[in-house]
């Protein structure tokens, strides 16, 4: 049942906020079953099933089975009222994807961009123009809100990212910056670590869904990770907690791009890949080419028995399961999921992983720790942040305008 809330607005917002929960964990129900789950009486179940309609955050679906009485009609989420906007700036790319109420992903574009070239003035204008497009692309439902994903350290209560080593980006304030270009409320925009939003992502909707202690690990040319606790986004005291890429696994190795030597990232990132596996001017290092595209290649050389691709995967996974290691002794999460790049590659990255992770762990019971591939591929960290506009109606669904042409509510 929800939480009684002493004020009568705070208390509406709050059992509007449970109906819009209940529906997204369990998928349409009647309103008399809304009614008995939440302790509701149907007269206040029917109140708040007819507001949310008029914010086009539930529609009636089909007719409830079973019972007793007059069949109800099933209230269900209302996929093309509100979408929440992932946008992810990568070395090479900017990406956008749109996510409905009911989380299902209804768009998602990747545009090849040089950020590094281009410098943070033109990645933000590059960034207003794929973001309006968007904009325009949702049509005449509400954008709930904007998730700027970047790879580095965030003031995610500023939208001011701190340090981004690869984008080589210091105290920008993109929030700022971006709502000018776009004409955008500020409010409504946020910006946050690409492996933040990803470990929310795959808590949320991913293989993982409602694993409530979880570590979510990046793979793309910057390794980081985002830990789930307790169902609860670690951030840390400071905020920038899951740095993980930038452990020293051996000070003597090569230079990292946050000016140290010998981080997990350069023994693991997509830049220590393409070293070990392809030689110079090979196709496979092509920046030009959609990461998908490279990294079926490597797949098709590797299913061949290509001995320098599978040498180089193996040299990769087992460099990645002595990171895992040191990161399942300090956080002992329930799973270690790999994401992007070691997603795309699971049949040569996971085993050896495995295998470093359990010899190196410091208890038998942490040698059981499940180490997956993530289903939601190089998408996750937009889609996480797609998620995450969303929550603003999710959490309060009176964010969402009432429409003058409600249709009518469910039965």
């Amino acid at each position: 049942m929800p939480e009684q809330p002493t004020d009568r607005a705070a208390l509406r917002r709050a059992n509007l906020a449970w109906v819009i929960g209940v529906l997204r964990e369990q998928g349409g129900l009647s309103r008399a079953q809304l009614a008995v789950l939440s302790g509701l009486s149907k007269a206040t179940v029917s109140t708040l099933v007819t507001e949310l309609t008029a914010r086009r955050l539930v529609r009636a679906g089909g007719i409830a089975a079973g019972g007793q009485g007059r069949p109800g009609q099933i209230v269900e989420l209302d996929p093309d009222g509100v979408r929440g906007i992932g946008v992810e700036v990568g070395i090479d790319h900017i990406a956008v994807t749109s996510v409905d109420t009911a989380g299902q992903v209804v768009s998602d574009r990747r545009v090849a961009f040089d950020v590094l070239s281009a410098g943070v003035d033109q990645t933000v204008y590059q960034l207003a123009e794929v973001t309006h497009r968007e904009l325009e692309l949702v049509d005449d439902a509400y954008p709930a809100g904007i998730t700027v994903s970047v790879p580095g350290l965030v003031d995610t209560a500023r939208g001011v990212v701190r340090l981004a080593p690869r984008l080589r980006w210091r105290e920008v304030p993109l929030a700022d910056s971006l709502a000018g270009q776009l004409g955008f409320p500020l409010e409504r925009l946020l910006v946050d670590n690409d492996a933040n939003l990803s470990a929310m992502a795959e808590y949320q909707i991913g293989g993982m869904r409602g694993t409530t202690d979880l570590v979510y690990v990046t793979g793309d040319f910057g390794i980081g990770a985002g830990v789930i606790a307790g169902g609860r986004l670690v951030r840390g005291a400071i905020g920038y907690a899951g740095e993980v890429g930038h452990m020293s696994m051996d000070p003597m190795g090569p230079q990292c791009s946050c000016g140290r030597r010998g981080c997990w990232e350069t023994q693991v990132g997509l830049g220590a890949l393409f070293h070990a596996l392809a030689a110079p001017g090979d196709l496979v290092s092509d920046p030009n080419r959609p990461i998908e595209e490279r990294m079926a290649m490597i797949r098709a050389r590797a299913e061949r028995g290509d001995q320098r691709t599978l040498g180089a995967l193996h040299q990769i996974g087992s460099a990645l399961g002595v990171g895992v290691s040191i990161v399942v002794n300090v956080l002992s999460p329930a799973v270690v999921v790999l994401g992007g790049y070691f997603a795309a590659l699971p049949d040569w990255l996971i085993e050896p992983a495995r295998i470093e992770v359990a010899a190196r762990a410091v208890v038998a019971e942490a040698a059981t720790v499940r180490v997956v591939g993530s289903d939601l591929g190089f998408a996750a960290a937009r889609t996480g942040g797609a998620l995450a506009a969303l929550n603003r109606v999710y959490e309060d669904p009176t964010e969402a305008p009432e429409r003058t042409e409600m249709t009518e509510a469910p039965a």
